[in-house]
């Protein structure tokens, strides 16, 4: 009989409700029997399969991962995770250790009224009017919406009323540490107004990296009419974390989102975007990019549905895969009958850089109008050997010109960073990466003289 890795999962759920739902909102609770439902009835796409075709769900969720549905407080320093040199940018900073949310004294500085912002659990008990988008974005029938939605129990959650324009970026470390296989269940939710402006950036951290870890993790963004949306998702883990992560976004009329999923450092990821248009003359930005060596594996799949007229979305995805690590992109744009005046683009350049990398490209579009502006295309290939024998030729050594070559190629991704303190952070870390100076610092060492990182307040 062919084993399903979800029954692990399914029966501790039935062992241990009483202890989930304690440790959780009514919010989420509510859903978590129509999860267990889906997973009991549904498989695993298996590898090879439509939009998985690198992707071996079953051998990722197959270990037996610990799941911290007791809220047991886990010994977690999260200044470890500031010690890299670059310039520092000034956040309103939180923190979720594994699974659970953690603040400093400076996080809610400076908020302006009516903002909340923190942990997802204490804010959906006490905010009614937050707790009813929980679930509103994310489709419970995707098996990793599902397995979230029945083992989270806390989260991050940003509620951002009518009008409110925030001056500092949100900043969101996700720590991963254990002394034993463990999974981290996230849950992040983004609420924004009519009119908003906001700029949240996520950042994912191992410590302990000799160990096994899985992130799972579902993101929701609604974007308000006219609101303007930056959402930044950084990933510098371990080659032992295989990280899961479905992202969905409604955007209302005139909205504004940009979307950067950028990947410094990992073992196994999978990146799931879904984005649906809900009105007229939204506007949306999905970039992203990876530097992969080693063995190490990323995989991306965007669903990206014009719902409605007179929208405009850009997907610009680009990897650059050495060794033996394996990239691929998987992206669909799909444009609804009467949406008229849809313009959609959608590219995804690649370098490869030896004969045992591998990259997987598969865009597409999907058009039930003839008034549109659609196009999408993909290239795999090596850095240029002549600009390679340019740049030795003015004095240049080979790995240096090769470096240039692949920061230059990762220019335009970082480019679309719309703040341009990240915006320089980015630069250097990308450059930090290709000169093999990554590995010994982590991304984090924001405000390391304004915040106390080892200050967090579970």
């Amino acid at each position: 009989m062919e084993s399903n890795p979800l029954l692990q999962y399914i029966e501790l759920y039935k062992a241990n409700r009483e202890l989930l739902d304690r440790g959780s909102a009514p919010a989420m609770n509510a859903l978590r029997s129509r999860a267990c439902g889906i997973l009991e009835s549904c498989r695993l796409p298996r590898k090879g399969s439509e939009n998985y075709e690198h992707t071996d769900l079953d051998a990722i969720l197959a270990p037996d991962y610990g799941v911290n549905v007791a809220r047991v407080p886990m010994k977690i320093n999260p200044a470890e995770s500031f010690n890299c040199r670059v310039p520092n940018m000034s956040t309103s900073l939180f923190f979720l250790l594994n699974d659970a949310f953690a603040a400093t004294d400076l996080s809610l500085r400076k908020m302006p009224e009516g903002v909340l912002c923190g942990s997802l659990r204490e804010i959906l008990k006490s905010h009614p009017e937050v707790a009813r988008y929980y679930g509103s974005a994310a489709e419970p029938e995707n098996p990793l919406v599902a397995l979230n939605t029945l083992l989270a129990q806390d989260g991050f959650v940003v509620y951002l009323p009518d009008g409110v324009q925030l001056e500092r970026p949100i900043q969101l470390i996700n720590i991963l540490k254990s002394e034993m296989p463990l999974m981290a269940p996230r849950r992040i939710l983004v609420v924004a107004g009519r009119d908003v402006k906001a700029c949240v950036l996520v950042c994912d951290h191992t410590q302990n990296q000799e160990q096994d870890y899985l992130s799972l993790s579902t993101v929701e963004i609604i974007c308000g009419p006219y609101s303007r949306i930056d959402y930044y998702d950084l990933e510098e883990s371990s080659p032992r974390t295989q990280r899961l992560t479905a992202l969905y976004a409604k955007l209302q009329e005139g909205a504004d989102l940009l979307v950067d999923g950028i990947t410094l450092h990992n073992g196994t990821t999978r990146n799931e975007y879904y984005v649906t248009t809900c009105g007229e003359h939204c506007r949306l930005e999905l970039l992203g990019m990876g530097i992969l060596n080693g063995t190490r594996r990323l995989e991306t799949y965007s669903l990206l549905r014009h719902e409605t007229p007179r929208c405009k979305s850009n997907e610009l995805f680009k990897y650059v895969v050495d060794d033996e690590a394996v990239g691929s992109f998987s992206g669909r744009i799909y444009v609804a009958p009467g949406s008229v005046k849809t313009e959609a683009y959608q590219a995804n350049r690649n370098i490869v850089g030896q004969p045992s990398a591998r990259m997987f490209s598969k865009p597409q579009l999907e058009i039930y109008n003839d008034d549109v502006k659609c196009s999408h295309g993909t290239a795999i290939g090596q850095l240029d050997e002549n600009q390679i024998f340019y740049m030795r030729s003015r004095g240049l050594s080979e790995e240096t010109a090769r470096t240039l070559l692949k920061q230059a190629f990762m220019a335009d991704v970082i480019d679309g960073v719309r703040l341009p303190s990240l915006r320089d952070r980015l630069r250097m870390l990308v450059e930090m990466w290709f000169s093999g100076k990554g590995a010994d610092s982590a991304c984090a060492g924001c405000n390391p003289e304004e915040q106390s990182a080892d200050g967090c307040r579970l």
